[in-house]
């Protein structure tokens, strides 16, 4: 029962951690600007993801925890693109071609040259060096959340540029990886790395929760108060006759010397 209980939530954090990205690759794509979005987070992200890919298809893990990965990888270089394109980077088409051709060689020759020899030696016994791939591409996957920090320092702990589904949906993978955990067998990795990603996000809720407390409620309060002045205003305008085009204009602007 406890393996059972296990094995559904370490699915429903897989397929979770698959699709965290799909909310802000539409989000980026709608707002045509991706300021906030931190081009060394989702730099990190694509980098970390030929490790695990490595590491999980190496040990030969189940089918979806070896597809996760890649699909991961597939939606970071997604975003990694828009980051280039859109602004506030703006990169080149020449530039963002060669980028995303680089990184995908570096992945396609990492895999092949790798996983063949790590496999025979992890069947043999010797599971080290497998697990030196697992340890990098969880400290790149941590590193990748230390940037969105740097975004929030300038903006006094706002979040801009981050969408909050794919945040909520990355922390609940996370959430359910380690309730995976608790109830099965423990994998201090697992353990590490899950309790890593789950902090710092819930860092950065609670970053613009803070800021929204301090500053952007007030700020709300004050457009709310200016937005009902100008309705006011405009259904007032609309009242007055249109035959005297010189008091018309001096109403509008009543700071004006006329």
């Amino acid at each position: 029962m406890v393996s059972a209980a296990a094995n559904v939530l370490a699915t429903i954090g897989t397929v979770l951690w698959c699709i965290q990205l799909i909310p802000q690759i539409i989000h980026n794509y709608k707002r045509k600007n991706t300021e906030g979005l931190n081009e060394w987070m989702i730099l990190l992200w694509c980098l970390c993801a030929p490790f695990f890919a490595i590491y999980f298809v190496s040990e030969e893990s189940s089918i979806p925890i070896q597809i996760q990965p890649h699909l991961f990888g597939f939606f970071c270089w997604v975003v990694y693109l828009q980051v280039l394109y859109y602004p506030p980077v703006s990169r080149s088409r020449k530039g963002i071609v060669l980028r995303a051709g680089l990184f995908l060689v570096f992945w396609v020759a990492a895999e092949v040259g790798f996983v063949i020899p790590l496999r025979r030696i992890y069947q043999n016994g010797t599971t080290w060096p497998v697990l030196v791939f697992g340890i990098l591409g969880s400290i790149l996957l941590a590193l990748g959340l230390l940037p969105p920090y740097y975004e929030l320092a300038k903006r006094q702990g706002r979040v801009v540029g981050i969408n909050f589904v794919f945040l909520a949906t990355d922390l609940s993978g996370a959430l359910f990886s380690l309730a995976s955990l608790a109830v099965g067998e423990i994998d201090t990795m697992g353990l590490i790395l899950y309790s890593i990603c789950a902090s710092l996000e819930i860092g950065i809720f609670l970053s613009h929760a803070i800021w929204w407390l301090r500053i952007g409620r007030k700020a709300s309060s004050k457009d709310g108060e200016l937005t009902q002045v100008n309705t006011e205003t405009e259904k007032i305008v609309e009242k007055i006759p249109d035959s005297d085009d010189s008091n018309l204009d001096a109403f509008k602007s009543p700071g004006t010397l006329v």
